[in-house]
């Protein structure tokens, strides 16, 4: 059907201020919360007064566990219970978790509240991709999903700052650095949950801040490219996407440009600083390059280069730094695209909700492998074994995007001639 340009602008422009600011707003303290251990490991490290040593464990591997167990279920649940409520029962959920993980005082209790963090946390990213298919026609949706995303490289800028501020604290009424920092970034969370509770459109149907034509208008043009809000919910069905190869850098970047600044000669606090400039180029380059597979295989590769200078300069080659920062903007500006490519060929309610919550718990292993790539006894020597992991995975997702373009164009072709024929 053809409709208004106009009115179809101001919709979506409608749209966007209620909905685009709030989601990314979400995932960025969602992502300040998940990432703060990579901050509080090295946070006052100079004075044994980190998380590390406090504790003995910082238990990255057992809160990814949690990830391929518990994501599909929450997509059943945003669908079932409404997103504004499930989303916000998940904001207080892992806010109150990452307050708690400051009370921690031993490997248990580290341990088992690292996983429950993984369990609140889980849903949240494909639960936000699986919502805009609510709203947002297939061509719409990458940009939409690059904004959010994007998020997360702002949250590793502002984690950094306030780490930063933060390590001035440590030994504030008895409390280590690290300890406070869990108490100040868990908070917003729990406090933002209420607002998101009554802000959060759930579905056009039943948006009243929409008049009713602009309802009618939105439901009409999402018929075909859109999840429907009184569609049942979901059930099983096959569902299959490559998001592995992508998952061990942003899970590792996550977790370790704390120490990775810190081993090109950045000490203590102004490590926390240098972590800053690498997510806030980041995110300009996310944005920007939110379109389709070709995008990701180019970025994907310019992430690729990043890492493979990173590996063979010198350890103390302040040129490692911007290779850092090189790589940082590819690993996190190719996934956008993925995502959008994935969410644009699927179009029903049940699948799109099950295959995008299985796309990204695919690839949970490789979020475990990033724990463990970047090796404490290789500092001194640059982290090579993290490096050349992700330079090659990287260069993995070129290689597949790039023939996965291919295949598509050539089977449209086919089905071409066939519906000419």
């Amino acid at each position: 059907m053809e409709y208004n340009p106009d009115a179809v602008a101001a919709l979506v422009w409608k749209q966007d201020l209620r909905i685009v600011p709030l989601s990314a707003f979400i995932y960025l303290l969602c992502y300040l919360d998940r990432s703060n251990v990579g901050n509080a490991k090295a946070l006052n490290s100079d004075t044994g007064d980190d998380l590390l040593s406090e504790t003995g464990i910082i238990a990255l591997m057992v809160f990814l566990i949690a990830y391929p167990l518990f994501e599909v279920p929450s997509n059943y649940f945003l669908k079932k219970l409404r997103p504004s409520r499930w989303i916000a029962f998940l904001m207080i959920s892992w806010g109150a978790t990452t307050i708690g993980l400051g009370g921690a005082k031993s490997y248990a209790q580290v341990t088992g509240i690292r996983f429950l963090l993984g369990v609140t946390e889980a849903g949240l990213f494909p639960g936000l991709v699986y919502y805009l298919t609510f709203w947002y026609r297939t061509s719409e949706r990458s940009l939409r999903v690059a904004l959010i995303l994007a998020s997360a490289t702002l949250a590793g800028a502002f984690g950094g700052a306030i780490a930063y501020g933060v390590g001035f604290l440590n030994g504030t009424h008895g409390h280590s650095g690290w300890r406070w920092l869990f108490f100040i970034e868990g908070a917003p969370s729990c406090a933002s949950a209420i607002l998101i509770w009554f802000l959060l459109p759930d579905y056009p149907e039943s948006a009243n801040w929409l008049t009713a034509e602009e309802r009618e208008l939105a439901q009409q043009r999402l018929q075909i490219e859109g999840s429907k809000g009184d569609a049942k919910a979901m059930s099983w069905a096959d569902a299959k996407s490559i998001y592995f190869g992508i998952s061990t850098p942003f899970s590792s970047l996550s977790l370790f440009t704390p120490s990775i600044t810190a081993g090109l000669g950045y000490e203590n606090l102004h490590a926390q600083l240098m972590t800053v400039p690498p997510y806030a180029v980041a995110y300009v380059i996310t944005v920007a390059v939110a379109c389709r597979g070709l995008h990701s295989a180019i970025f994907s590769f310019i992430g690729t280069m990043g890492f493979l200078a990173s590996a063979v300069l010198p350890a103390d080659a302040y040129l490692r730094y911007g290779c850092l920062i090189v790589a940082s903007s590819g690993a996190f500006s190719c996934i956008t695209p993925l995502l959008g490519w994935l969410s644009s060929n699927i179009h029903s309610t049940a699948a799109i909700g099950l295959a995008i919550a299985l796309n990204i718990s695919f690839g949970a292993p490789g979020q475990i492998v990033g724990v463990w790539i970047y090796k404490a006894d290789e500092a001194e020597r640059g982290y090579p074994t993290g490096h050349w992991t992700n330079a090659a995975l990287l260069l993995f997702v070129c290689v597949i995007c790039v023939l996965l373009h291919i295949y598509y164009v050539l089977m449209n072709r086919r089905r071409g001639r066939v519906l000419v024929d």
